[in-house]
């Protein structure tokens, strides 16, 4: 791995662990929409995947107008959002429970992903490069716009899911 000795090498290494990052996404997201019980939520996540995909052709192009390419770096901070995102699936359990476990999953690797979108943003604009800007804010958007989707979805399931095993007691009855 070579030394960054400007913001535009730090800008390209940065495109390329969100290229790494989306594309194991793409291998993750039909898993997560698989294991979902909830029909909105496997929506989302299919509805995300063309995003992704989209995303990473975007990132394609970012690099290519900084003269860098996307290969050569493994994103393991997804690796490890997409390991929790395979735990979640394995625990089993009642639908909505199990439903909301894979929503957290999935928030944390939205989360991940608007620090790095946002990262980029930010070293692009330092060095004037608004085409990249755009299209890094473009996916930004859409991280963005997909948490909220996942928050929403936890809202509805949360309404309907059990909240304690028989005999365990509850804060609301502990506090009562």
């Amino acid at each position: 791995m070579s030394a960054n000795k400007t913001i535009e090498d730090l800008l390209a290494g940065e495109i390329k662990d969100l290229y790494s990052a989306e594309k194991q996404l793409i291998k993750a997201i039909p898993k997560m929409a698989k294991g979902s019980k909830d029909s909105t939520l496997q929506a989302a996540f299919l509805a995300h995947l063309k995003e992704t995909e989209t995303q990473v052709t975007r990132l394609e192009e970012a690099a290519k107008l900084l003269g860098s390419t996307t290969g050569g770096k493994m994103c393991v901070g997804m690796e490890g959002c997409i390991k929790e995102g395979a735990e979640a699936l394995e625990q089993g359990g009642e639908a909505h429970v199990v439903d909301l476990g894979i929503i957290g999953a999935g928030s944390r690797v939205e989360h991940y992903e608007m620090a790095g979108y946002t990262t980029a943003i930010a070293l692009a604009q330092s060095i004037g490069a608004k085409e990249i800007v755009t299209l890094l804010q473009k996916s930004l958007a859409e991280e963005v716009a997909a948490e909220e989707k996942l928050r929403s979805i936890s809202s509805n399931l949360l309404k309907s899911a059990p909240t304690a095993s028989k005999g365990t007691k509850t804060m609301k009855a502990v506090a009562g």
